[in-house]
């Protein structure tokens, strides 16, 4: 089967067309297909289908250990720019059919506007086990050490941590976190500071997948906290190691608002892979 290899800032994702609907992602073929030594390579896996939604596509996003992902707003966006290569859409605006919902992306060059949807703040739907109206001021105890974490989610579930400088070297509470008992389904774990009003910088520790050079629903959960608890204002750039996103949000926890996210995609490289190998 024909694959391309793509990546969003250094998320990088196997990218399988499947217009009939007819191929099935097991945990082991995506576990065999991402791995970096063994394998192709990647952050996950993402099958382009049609939609049984309505919507132009539906993106089915499996995370590199083969667990499902709800959304990824870097790969959504190399979605977008794959089906217009693979002639499965001509449209500038299309709206993508998630685990999260319907995403509506705008094509705009190498460039991707992703509307992520509006951030979720009750704890029972992140989920986390907080018994407060929301968790933007949890706490996770850690051994000995109490951490606090602004926890939401993106259509996946997030915990932001706010450092005091920028971090250096492992990311030693992101595994004890991301698998905490107080997250049902697991989560994401970013650790960020606000350098000015408009720019924010961070890293991630993504669940199921480890530490990756960015993550865009991620990069979505920070704008938001960091609107809310920073003082970042609407528009900021986020600063990840694998590059810069711009995330936009004008919300407020009493007024719901999409977050937009944009930045780029760009296609590695492609060839042939034998998938029956890996079943």
């Amino acid at each position: 089967m024909r694959f391309a290899k793509w990546q969003g800032i250094g998320n990088d994702f196997v990218m399988l067309a499947d217009p009939n609907d007819e191929l099935e992602l097991t945990p082991e073929m995506v576990r065999r297909l991402s791995d970096r030594r063994f394998g192709i390579g990647g952050d996950g896996v993402i099958r382009v289908a049609p939609s049984s939604q309505g919507a132009d596509l539906f993106m089915d996003y499996v995370n590199a250990d083969g667990s499902v992902g709800e959304m990824c707003g870097n790969g959504i966006r190399c979605l977008a720019l794959y089906a217009r290569e693979q002639g499965m859409t001509d449209k500038d605006v299309l709206d993508v059919d998630t685990r999260a919902g319907i995403r509506r992306v705008e094509v705009m060059g190498e460039r991707v506007r992703v509307d992520m949807g509006a951030p979720i703040f009750e704890p029972d739907r992140i989920p986390v086990l907080w018994d407060e109206p929301n968790a933007l001021h949890a706490k996770v105890e850690l051994d000995q050490d109490v951490v606090e974490v602004a926890c939401l989610s993106m259509g996946n579930p997030h915990a932001v941590i706010f450092v005091d400088h920028e971090l250096e070297g492992p990311l030693p509470a992101g595994p004890a976190i991301e698998r905490h008992e107080m997250f049902p389904n697991g989560t994401n774990v970013e650790f960020a500071k606000v350098v000015t009003p408009d720019r924010v910088w961070m890293r991630v520790w993504e669940r199921g997948v480890g530490e990756t050079l960015a993550c865009g629903t991620g990069a979505a959960a920070v704008g938001v906290a960091s609107r809310l608890l920073g003082g970042a204002e609407p528009r900021m750039n986020i600063a990840l190691p694998g590059g810069e996103l711009e995330v936009e949000w004008a919300g407020s926890l009493e007024e719901e608002a999409s977050v937009f996210m944009t930045g780029p995609a760009v296609r590695s490289y492609e060839g042939d892979v034998d998938l029956e190998e890996l079943v």
